[in-house]
């Protein structure tokens, strides 16, 4: 889709990362309040995102949508464990579409642009993580061909 684009983040991009990962945040805060403290990047979050975009082994996405800032993809390889043989898979650690930009190719784009990438460095296959409850979420990774393959559950504590 031309009016769509998906791309490596650069420096300059870092407010409009902010910017979609605070959306992000606030989303999966509702689905899940722990989420703020295990699956949340690190705060301050606009360090952790520059420090990301200068991690060879991490690719951060960004994406628009008829030139508007639409969503992002922070992404990385990982090993598998010694009897995989040296095989790695590519990890999606953040996809986040603008609501009000969803359902017109934007998670697409990021997913395509991800797998070119993984595919490039030879992975063995994709792992996203997606907080229960989040069907959409759910229902993206499994129409990009994704099933579920671990469970996390928590409890204790005021989560």
């Amino acid at each position: 889709m031309e009016d769509i684009d998906a791309r490596v983040a650069v420096a300059a991009d870092l407010p409009t990362l902010a910017e979609l990962y605070r959306g992000l945040e606030k989303e999966m805060v509702e689905l899940k309040e722990v989420w703020r403290v295990t699956e949340a990047l690190p705060e301050p979050a606009d360090r952790s995102l520059q420090e990301l975009l200068s991690d060879p082994g991490a690719l951060v996405l960004v994406a628009s949508a008829f030139g508007v800032p639409a969503g992002f993809l922070v992404g990385t390889v990982s090993g598998l464990l010694p009897q995989a043989g040296g095989a790695t898979h590519g990890v999606i650690r953040y996809i986040y579409t603008d609501p009000g930009l969803r359902e017109i190719g934007v998670g697409e784009a990021l997913m395509d642009a991800f797998r070119d990438w993984a595919g490039a460095r030879g992975v063995a296959g994709l792992d996203a993580h997606v907080s229960p409850g989040h069907r959409l979420a759910k229902n993206f990774f499994e129409s990009n061909g994704l099933t579920a393959r671990h469970i996390v559950m928590h409890g204790g504590g005021d989560s």
